[in-house]
């Protein structure tokens, strides 16, 4: 009897330990852990093309030597950033100072003889004024002459005067005619000096602008001894060292300047893609100016800062490639294009709207495929495999795999698994870019 009332409550006490060991797992039992959702949205987003382009200057110069001679100095040190005007070079100047000398040497010579010849027609108009003077006032005594001599031959005739006194005036009438004559050949001997002196003016002219145009090529000569940076901008390494004979039977080249600031950059879009940009180009600058939607990504993987606007469409498409040429240009302040680099640009296309997007957080990627979880009804995780489509900013668009109002864990992933119930606790999708 005793043994069989040890045994009922020993069976007691062991059903009692079974209950209050259910009791404590029902007291702990774990609560189901918060996760941070949003709901999957459709937004307009924009619609990229993405290229490879390659950026070049604006402008590139040669500089090359104008003059013969020999380098003396390289004032700008390979790779420097000079402005326009710039002193870049120097030849030796001495042969050119010593052309410069001999060309205003002769220069004076020949000004000179100009004023010798101006003297020499001052002095033969003068002599051809005398001349003609004395030709006046010899005429005027032929005339009296003549009427002295007719007086005195009707005199003579009328036996009023002697023979000689008539002879006596008829030679002297003769004797002036034959001074009118050598007066008439003076004056002709004059006029003839005063044209070759005037001739002689003309070419002693001639000679002076010889001697100052010789003179200023020689001063144009002796300039480009100065080699100067004919625009702003960086210059590569120099081809020439001091000491090194340029010029001579060629314009030898010195350095190369291209301009930074902007930059350019081209690259081709396909014949269809071209139309979009074309139209996209079109609409914004009639709403907004100067903006084109055209961004970069530097080797390096970091954005540029600056955003690009379209620049130059080529004529034609390529119809090797199917392709058309663009250019976009970029603004350079700090000098971080340089020109021959490979970029990535992303041009805006189009809009696409009513895209179904969630945010790049809620996306897990593995070997090629992307999932996410999304959030059941009964609250309980679902894990999805999408189809992704093009990357906004913080947003990724979804082919398929979700739906609009979906709620879709962006934080917490760490903490779930397919099939656990969780607390989801709503956040708000972040904006679009550009809406």
């Amino acid at each position: 009897m005793k043994r069989r009332l040890a045994s009922a409550a020993l069976i007691v006490l062991v059903l009692g330990l079974a209950a209050c060991n259910r009791s404590a797992e029902v007291r702990a039992a774990p609560k189901p852990p918060s996760v941070t959702v949003v709901a999957v949205a459709q937004r307009a987003v924009p619609v990229y093309g993405q290229y490879v382009g390659q950026t070049e200057a604006v402008r590139t110069v040669e500089v090359r030597a104008r003059v013969e001679g020999f380098i003396e100095r390289q004032v700008a040190p390979d790779g420097a950033n000079v402005k326009a005007g710039d002193l870049l070079f120097t030849i030796d100047p001495r042969p050119l100072e010593a052309a410069l000398r001999q060309a205003e040497a002769s220069v004076a010579r020949d000004t000179a003889a100009l004023h010798q010849a101006e003297a020499a027609v001052t002095q033969r108009e003068a002599d051809v004024r005398q001349a003609q003077a004395n030709l006046d006032r010899d005429l005027a005594q032929v005339d009296n002459a003549r009427t002295q001599e007719g007086r005195y031959r009707k005199l003579f005739q009328q036996e009023l005067v002697a023979k000689e006194q008539y002879d006596q005036v008829r030679t002297n009438m003769t004797a002036l005619e034959a001074t009118v004559q050598a007066d008439r050949a003076a004056l002709e001997n004059a006029g003839a000096a005063l044209a070759a002196s005037r001739a002689a003016i003309d070419n002693a002219r001639a000679a002076v602008r010889a001697d100052e145009a010789a003179a200023d090529s020689a001063r144009l000569q002796l300039g480009y001894t100065s080699i100067k940076s004919p625009l702003g901008g960086r210059m590569g390494r120099a081809e020439v060292r001091v000491g090194a004979l340029v010029g001579k039977g060629d314009a030898t080249l010195l350095a190369t300047v291209s301009t930074l600031d902007p930059m350019y950059v081209s690259f081709s879009v396909s014949e269809r893609e071209a139309l979009s940009v074309w139209n996209r180009r079109r609409a914004e600058m009639q709403a907004k100016p100067g903006s084109s939607g055209i961004t970069i990504t530097l080797p390096d993987d970091n954005p540029y800062a600056h955003d690009g606007r379209l620049d130059f469409v080529d004529r034609a498409v390529d119809p090797r490639t199917g392709t058309l040429a663009m250019r976009a240009a970029f603004q350079n302040p700090a000098g971080l294009l340089q020109p021959g680099q490979y970029v990535r640009l992303r041009v805006l296309l189009s809009e696409r709207p009513n895209a179904v997007v969630v945010p790049q957080a809620a996306i897990q990627e593995s070997q090629g495929s992307a999932s996410l979880f999304v959030i059941a009804p009964d609250q309980t995780v679902q894990v999805r495999t999408v189809r992704l489509g093009t990357r906004v900013g913080p947003l990724w668009v979804v082919e398929d795999g979700v739906k609009p109002g979906e709620h879709v864990v962006v934080k917490g992933l760490q903490q779930i698994r397919a099939g656990m119930r969780v607390e989801p606790i709503l956040e708000m999708l972040l904006p679009t870019p550009g809406s």
